[in-house]
């Protein structure tokens, strides 16, 4: 069977991601990353979502310590209240330094290793909050340096790095997701972290966007 690895969060887009993954045939091992957020919850989504797809899944625990995002550090104020159509105007300070480059390349390293011919990330250009590693032109050139810097690149089995939801509405991912048989109620979106979802968040307010505009 066909491998691949998924970056899981546990949030509403990697989940979905993982689904999809699941349904085009391949055996999905999930890099779950536990780099000093704010809190927990949504790394035991994230291993609760790929144990209940029976998804192989490692815990990656790295810390950033030089990062003053508001995800890492606590004695920075979560962003409230801002309207989605603002949040891609500017880089919020949720963004945390190079995140996705990281993530990435403990992922190109893991499917060298276990001969997976794709990564899948859920990463999103369109409903997101401004965050410059989700963008297109970023992902084609980082598929493009991990296949001229690896053993399987060189040698001519190149690695692609899949995003199925980044030119998609977070109502048309959720509508997808739907029809995947994502179980949306087990997936953690909030920045906070709290015993419930705060609904005042960047993340909270654009997932609420997304079910909000599928009525």
């Amino acid at each position: 069977m066909k491998k691949a690895v998924i970056l899981l969060s546990g949030g509403l887009d990697s989940t979905t991601t993982l689904y999809y993954a699941k349904a085009k045939g391949y055996k999905c091992c999930c890099l779950i990353f536990d780099y000093g957020q704010r809190h927990k919850k949504e790394i035991k989504s994230a291993v609760r979502l790929a144990k209940l797809t029976c998804s192989g899944f490692n815990i990656v625990k790295i810390r950033l310590p030089w990062s003053k995002s508001a995800l890492t550090d606590i004695g920075t104020k979560l962003p409230k209240d801002r309207k989605p159509g603002r949040m891609s105007k500017d880089i919020p300070v949720t963004y945390v330094p190079a995140r996705n480059t990281i993530f990435l390349s403990f992922a190109a390293s893991y499917a060298e290793s276990i001969s997976a011919s794709k990564i899948f990330i859920g990463a999103n250009a369109l409903d997101y909050s401004g965050y410059p590693d989700c963008r297109p032109n970023y992902i084609k050139a980082y598929e493009k340096m991990i296949n001229l810097g690896t053993k399987s690149g060189v040698e001519g089995r190149r690695l692609r790095i899949e995003t199925p939801l980044i030119e998609m509405t977070k109502a048309e991912i959720i509508k997808l997701g739907t029809k995947l048989g994502v179980p949306y109620g087990l997936t953690w979106s909030c920045y906070s972290g709290g015993k419930y979802p705060c609904g005042v968040c960047d993340s909270c307010k654009l997932r609420e966007k997304g079910f909000a505009e599928l009525l």
